[in-house]
């Protein structure tokens, strides 16, 4: 059975994250202890509200390093909605700008739609290879509420042998990063834990790539 921790750095629906792994299967500790979180097979990243008030958290738990390190020795972390956004370099709300975890370029913005927040059930398009949406139908529809998102994606494919794969949704007009997967750090912006039957076999594909 994966032991999971769902990382406590103030900020995410800590206890629907824990339920919906504990659901399909996995033993699950909320915690922000360095140790347990490096030592868990899976670490999962969750994330509401602002940018700048969940890199703050993530900062005082000191969870940057905590993700760094895991990636560092090829240990699975999955991010969730600004769980993803802060793996990202930077986030822009209301002008401020605020420093993220760095691990892929890019930024949080503001999206462009007409009607903001993107609330509610919406589908993606996920890439050939992968491995998060395996067994989904194409026209699995998940979870959304969010103002901000990545609607550029700055990872060059020549820049890296193997080039993550990005999936994409769609807003009004506007394009936006939906999920990424990357060798061990996986993340959706997407929540998979109120996303019905859809976000719970997303999650066991997940606790597969273990």
């Amino acid at each position: 059975m994966a032991r999971v921790v769902v990382l406590d750095y103030g900020s995410g629906n800590l206890r629907s994250a824990e339920r919906a792994l504990q659901r399909v299967g996995a033993t699950v500790e909320v915690t922000a202890d360095h140790r347990a979180a490096l030592d868990a097979d899976g670490l999962l990243v969750p994330g509401v509200g602002a940018y700048a008030a969940c890199m703050a958290g993530l900062n005082e738990v000191k969870g940057g390093r905590i993700i760094g390190e895991r990636l560092a020795g090829g240990r699975p972390v999955l991010g969730i909605c600004v769980g993803m956004q802060i793996l990202f370099e930077r986030g822009i709300e209301h002008g401020v700008l605020t420093e993220g975890c760095g691990e892929w370029p890019g930024t949080v913005e503001r999206l462009e739609a007409p009607i903001v927040p993107h609330m509610g059930w919406n589908t993606v398009r996920a890439p050939e290879g992968t491995k998060l949406f395996a067994g989904l139908d194409p026209d699995a529809r998940f979870y959304f509420v969010h103002s901000y998102g990545v609607r550029k994606w700055e990872l060059e494919a020549s820049e890296v042998i193997r080039p993550p794969l990005v999936t994409w949704a769609t807003h009004g007009d506007d394009d936006f990063v939906a999920a990424v997967e990357n060798g061990p750090l996986w993340a959706t912006q997407f929540h998979p834990e109120k996303s019905g039957d859809a976000g719970a076999q997303l999650l066991e594909n997940w606790l597969k790539s273990f």
